[in-house]
């Protein structure tokens, strides 16, 4: 049986910069999934606003929120020469678009302590966390307003480190995951599957697991589950989806012959995140690890590469199983991947 906390054995990935949408999110739990809300890169006003649309669907859902990395909102001279010389880089990039390039910025944590006190002031039932821990003093703040909290973890010493800090339960992202690495502890090493790290994780803590990264159908969640899971979340699996909000140049890249294989790249954001291998991909292989210094850098050719139809400098996140992305329903996807479980299950 699917854990308490869940009650499905699928969750929809929190996907941020549009793909998930209320929505999306309200066709996730339609066909018996859960959906989660991505705050990151939005303001307070944005995340309230889709946290009442979803609401008033009826859906079951969470909320996901991106962790501040202090230390690189002040960067020493050394990461900020490098950054600059990244700049300079990026100008042939630029160029090509017509574009200018901000100047550098270290302001952004994405309105945390605000987002943290709107989800206090008016609680969900799931606040999930990624790109490092929340405070355990706001952990303890979420869980007495009714919250339960989920922390995304790589390795079993953040998961340990994560079930200290007094978090619900566990989102377990292994590297074959699409878009950003929820990474925080340096110097750990993952094993080869999701299952693999799955089932380490299940070995250092008894909290409820999710598995993430490259489940795809029916046989990838059957070995997640079988490694200690209890849900297995999808990303890459819904985005080209009738519902998901991804754009549809993205869509397409995904179905496209041209795009060969996927890296992990810091060269769009500064935080390692796999992709489909394009041109900027390769044109930047040594980018600084600087988010989100480098994400408003980049974002005006992003957002040009997007407008021209060019998917060769947009950002095309997707994860190692991306060739069996479909089209279709939320719904068509989830009955796929959930074909032949025992009732109930």
């Amino acid at each position: 049986m699917p854990h308490a906390l869940f009650g499905t054995r699928i969750i929809a990935a929190p996907m941020a910069g549009g793909t998930s949408t209320p929505a999306f999110v309200t066709a996730v739990h339609a066909a018996g999934g859960l959906g989660f809300l991505a705050a990151g890169y939005k303001t307070v006003d944005a995340m309230t606003a889709e946290i009442r649309n979803t609401r008033g669907s009826g859906a079951r859902f969470g909320m996901n929120v991106f962790v501040p990395d202090r230390p690189r909102l002040k960067p020493t001279d050394g990461l900020r020469a490098e950054l600059e010389a990244y700049r300079s880089e990026l100008r042939v990039d630029a160029a090509r678009y017509g574009v200018q390039l901000p100047p550098l910025r270290f302001d952004d944590d994405d309105h945390w302590q605000a987002k943290i006190d709107a989800l206090l002031e008016d609680p969900l039932e799931l606040v999930s966390f990624t790109f490092g821990l929340p405070g355990a003093e706001v952990i303890r703040a979420l869980r007495r307003a009714g919250s339960a909290v989920l922390a995304t973890i790589t390795t079993e010493a953040e998961a340990l480190q994560a079930a200290e800090r007094g978090a619900d339960a566990l989102v377990v992202q292994h590297a074959s995951a699409g878009g950003h690495s929820a990474a925080f502890l340096p110097g750990c090493v993952q094993p080869a599957t999701t299952a693999e790290l799955v089932a380490r994780v299940r070995s250092a803590v008894g909290l409820p697991l999710i598995a993430a990264g490259g489940v795809m159908d029916r046989s990838g969640l059957d070995a997640v589950l079988a490694a200690g899971a209890d849900a297995a979340q999808l990303g890459t699996a819904f985005l080209r989806t009738d519902e998901s909000g991804a754009r549809q140049l993205h869509k397409d890249a995904l179905a496209s012959p041209h795009f060969t294989r996927t890296r992990l790249t810091a060269a769009f954001t500064g935080r390692q995140a796999r992709a489909l291998v394009n041109e900027f991909v390769r044109d930047h292989p040594h980018a600084p690890e600087a988010y989100p210094a480098i994400h408003h850098l980049t974002a005006p050719l992003r957002a040009a590469a997007a407008a021209a139809g060019d998917p060769e400098r947009l950002n095309l996140w997707a994860g190692t199983g991306w060739r069996q992305a479909r089209t279709g329903s939320v719904a068509e996807v989830v009955a796929d991947v959930t074909a032949g479980l025992p009732a109930g299950d």
